[in-house]
């Protein structure tokens, strides 16, 4: 295919911020509306876009919006331009004595039973940065890092296949729940071999969870009997609540004492495992000054006494009783 290129190529920052949203929504009527424009408005806009890089920058099939590869290529060099505006503008800002603006965070789901804490105090401490927070599995995580849709990404597992820089923020103890009432929920402890008649109920394939319990279990020799397979941590617990088998799940995930009425973290043999959190960006990415003094936030755990404790408690709790 020849592409010409229009040598008086003009576009606007309107027009880009336009184009992503509708690289990120896969229509042109949602791409209107998170940019507050109408949508005959956005139509015009994203044909003289086109017009003025002159190629086809999508196609519309099934009603589903799907970029060209020119397409994407701009989705990536638009995002990094608006990105490093953005990061110029928190510099000024600086400057004047100000911080404001925008902070994009990615984290997958588990993650959600204690990152928002800390994004409170964050807030508390800079009420005039507007955050936004993507939450989805590790897979969606994983493919936002690679497109740099976001500051900075919250995970267990940093992919290998991605140049990335990880520094690793707080502990992440996997342990295996089960029932309040299971004859193994006696505090006496197990070896691995006692769950080998047990159902388990896991974490689907791709999520962090999952990867490090399969890991783990390959490493001990044991191969534990799946029964079922799902995307979210609520739902286990309802599942094992209701007595249809055992599972390895984040101690994040669980109550403030880490367990809940319904359930019981056994003492078994091999575990807790002791895995990590990460905060995760690419390789080479210049942060943003709010991203790096979240970071630092992070890093140096700025929590008050008055929202409780960040799992240090059950971290100790279940090295102590596991």
């Amino acid at each position: 295919m020849t592409i010409h290129i229009n040598k008086s190529m003009n576009m606007t920052f309107r027009q880009l911020r336009l184009f992503l949203a509708l690289a990120d929504h896969g229509s042109v009527t949602r791409a209107a509306r998170a940019t507050h424009v109408t949508q005959p408005t956005a139509s015009v806009q994203l044909r003289e876009l086109s017009t003025s890089v002159g190629a086809p920058l999508y196609e519309v099939i099934a009603k589903q919006v799907h970029l060209t590869d020119v397409g994407r290529d701009l989705a990536h060099t638009a995002r990094t331009m608006i990105n490093d505006w953005a990061t110029f503008k928190q510099r000024v800002d600086g400057l004047k004595g100000l911080t404001r603006g925008q902070l994009r965070v990615a984290m997958v789901s588990t993650a959600e039973y204690f990152v928002p804490r800390l994004l409170g105090t964050f807030c508390n401490l800079h009420p005039q940065i507007e955050i936004s927070l993507a939450i989805q599995n590790r897979d969606g995580i994983v493919e936002r890092l690679r497109e740099n849709m976001d500051d900075l990404y919250i995970m267990s597992i940093p992919p290998r296949e991605l140049e990335v820089e990880r520094r690793d923020f707080l502990a992440n103890p996997l342990v295996i729940i089960a029932p309040s009432g299971h004859p193994l929920a006696d505090g006496r402890r197990h070896t691995l071999k006692s769950l080998a008649n047990e159902r388990f109920i896991l974490r689907e394939r791709g999520s962090g969870t999952r990867m490090a319990a399969d890991a783990h279990f390959k490493k001990c020799g044991f191969r534990p009997n799946v029964r079922l397979e799902l995307g979210s941590n609520e739902a286990i617990k309802q599942a094992v609540a209701a007595g249809m088998g055992i599972a390895v799940m984040s101690i994040h995930a669980l109550g403030t004492s880490g367990t809940t009425d319904a359930l019981a973290a056994l003492s078994i043999q091999h575990f807790p495992i002791h895995a990590k959190w990460y905060l995760v960006h690419p390789r080479g990415k210049r942060l943003s000054p709010i991203a790096s003094v979240f970071q630092a936030h992070l890093l140096n755990r700025s929590i008050s006494p008055s929202d409780g404790p960040l799992r240090d408690d059950l971290v100790l709790a279940a090295d102590r009783h596991l």
